[in-house]
């Protein structure tokens, strides 16, 4: 069993949520940025040697998210929805101007970083805009490392089936396991809400977000193992002992944050 694993992920539970209880918007806006720009900076090294991202464009679109505290909480969707084809528009510009030694493929990588870096991480901030919100972002973090320590740990001692080709190590024993540790995590999150923040979540509902966004959340770290079997990558970076880089430890939170989004305004 990775120890290393396990104790980066009890020492980044405290710490991210120090920030969530005590961080103001500011400060939660300028630490998405960074993550943000931590990660699809990763992201388009991994492609080095196969394509040429442009990688500017992707940069300046996770600073952004810094400045999302500026916008009213009503306008962060159309924000992105504007935004895109803002983006699609230029890069092809860019295309067009190097007489294509910007290929196309360079533009969809590039696009593609943005999409499912720069705007599903931007959900965060949108979330923490809502009412309760720093609650709300609470319980992305809650289920994503939920879902990871206790399927890593059913994984290693009662995993023996397989899940998928894609990533080896994991076992249906293991998905399973961190279902339940979702639920688990969001049950005792939801009790100290409900009775020491005046919320009023229904247990029912809960358990039905902690497993939807438990399986998202999975699946959303299998979509980074893809991106690494594609691009012959181990790991996406070093920074975090026995997880690699940021978007390692951040890919399933990367997947949740949207469908949260959807959850809270819809359902919850």
């Amino acid at each position: 069993m990775n120890i290393k694993r396990i104790s980066t992920t009890v020492i980044g539970i405290p710490l991210v949520g120090l920030i969530l209880a005590f961080g103001n918007k500011y400060v939660i806006d300028i630490a998405i940025s960074i993550i943000a720009f931590m990660s699809i900076y990763e992201f388009y090294k991994s492609f080095k040697g196969k394509h040429k991202p442009v990688e500017w464009v992707g940069y300046i679109s996770a600073l952004l998210i810094a400045f999302t505290h500026l916008i009213d909480p009503k306008m962060g969707i159309h924000i992105i929805a504007i935004t895109i084809p803002l983006i699609i528009f230029l890069l092809f510009l860019k295309v067009i101007l190097s007489n294509m030694k910007t290929t196309v493929v360079d533009v969809a990588i590039t696009i593609f970083g943005i999409c499912y870096i720069v705007v599903f991480l931007w959900f965060l901030p949108i979330i923490r805009q809502m009412e309760n919100g720093g609650l709300l972002l609470g319980t992305v973090f809650i289920i994503a490392w939920g879902t990871d320590i206790v399927a890593y740990i059913v994984g290693k001692t009662l995993g023996k089936h397989k899940f998928t080709q894609i990533s080896p190590n994991k076992t249906i024993e293991g998905c399973i396991g961190g279902i339940i540790g979702a639920v688990i995590g969001m049950l005792i999150y939801t009790y100290i809400c409900n009775n020491f923040f005046q919320i009023d979540w229904n247990y029912g509902v809960i358990i039905l977000l902690s497993i939807i966004l438990s399986i998202v959340g999975q699946i959303g770290d299998l979509a980074e193992s893809c991106i690494k079997r594609y691009t012959g990558v181990k790991d996406s970076g070093n920074l975090l002992p026995g997880h690699g880089g940021m978007l390692d430890r951040i890919d399933s939170i990367i997947f949740i944050a949207p469908f949260a989004y959807i959850f809270f305004t819809y359902i919850l």
